[in-house]
């Protein structure tokens, strides 16, 4: 389970003729600005009110932005502490005994496997693209409502459907363009036509698979600083088990011990 869940969001054959709802809004781009390579020209006006009508729902592009550190557990296994405005990253690994701080940007940082310091050169650098992969997958799952304009990827509108709790909802395809390290991954996601809010995801491995990997619903949003996160991914099953799918120990913060990014202790 953990490899597909890896391979989930490092970054939708859904047949429908269904229109996009008409609207005579313009996008909203004003106040939710697309990011640099996001695909406004193969991307649908339609889609791209909804995403904004997301933005909006989830507290709005502004708190977005000052939002500073978030924290969290995924899966109740490794632990993640994000300065989004400088992109460092401190990931523990308790079941290993490790913890791994890096740059996003630069590739730069420490690690401590077992109580000693790697300082090999190769050895380190590995570990950096394992935080970065890390990083890439985990947030995805907590923040992807706020991602949806990112750079590399296509938005188009599927149109309405129900979710598998019976909410009506209207359906975004994401496709990515040379972004990520899975760029030939494909989500559908559903966006409640009352809340606004994405609340069921469906992942699909390769744009041209007819089934998703799997579709899970996004559940207990909760506010967090000035936005809104959702930490319950529902189940999966595996060996006729079930398994929980959530993101606990969430936090938003203005400050945090800075130490917890200068060093691996």
């Amino acid at each position: 389970m953990q490899k597909l869940i890896l391979l989930s969001a490092l970054l939708l054959l859904f047949a429908c003729n269904e229109q996009a709802p008409s609207t005579s809004e313009e996008p909203q781009t004003a106040a939710n600005p697309a990011a640099d390579g996001f695909d406004l020209a193969g991307s649908d006006s339609a889609a791209i009110v909804i995403a904004d009508e997301v933005m909006e729902a989830m507290g709005g592009r502004a708190a977005w932005d000052r939002t500073h550190y978030l924290n969290w557990t995924f899966l109740s296994g490794r632990k993640l502490l994000w300065d989004k405005y400088t992109n460092r990253v401190r990931i523990d690994f308790p079941s290993q005994n490790m913890t791994l701080v890096t740059d996003i940007e630069t590739g730069q940082g420490k690690a401590l496997v077992d109580g000693q310091e790697i300082t090999e050169a190769d050895s380190l650098a590995s570990l950096m693209d394992m935080a970065k992969g890390t990083w890439i997958n985990d947030s995805y799952w907590l923040v992807m409502p706020f991602k949806l304009k990112d750079s590399g990827v296509t938005l188009t509108y599927v149109g309405p459907d129900s979710t598998q709790t019976g909410a009506m909802a209207d359906v975004l395809e994401l496709r990515f363009e040379a972004v990520g390290v899975t760029p030939q991954n494909k989500y559908l996601i559903w966006v409640g036509q009352e809340s606004h809010l994405m609340e069921q995801w469906a992942f699909f491995a390769n744009a041209s698979d007819a089934e998703p990997g799997f579709t899970t619903p996004w559940r207990d949003y909760q506010s967090y600083g000035d936005i809104l996160l959702s930490g319950d991914r529902g189940v999966r099953l595996r060996d006729g088990q079930e398994f929980p799918l959530l993101l606990p120990d969430i936090s938003v913060s203005d400050s945090v011990d800075e130490a917890l990014f200068l060093g691996v202790n």
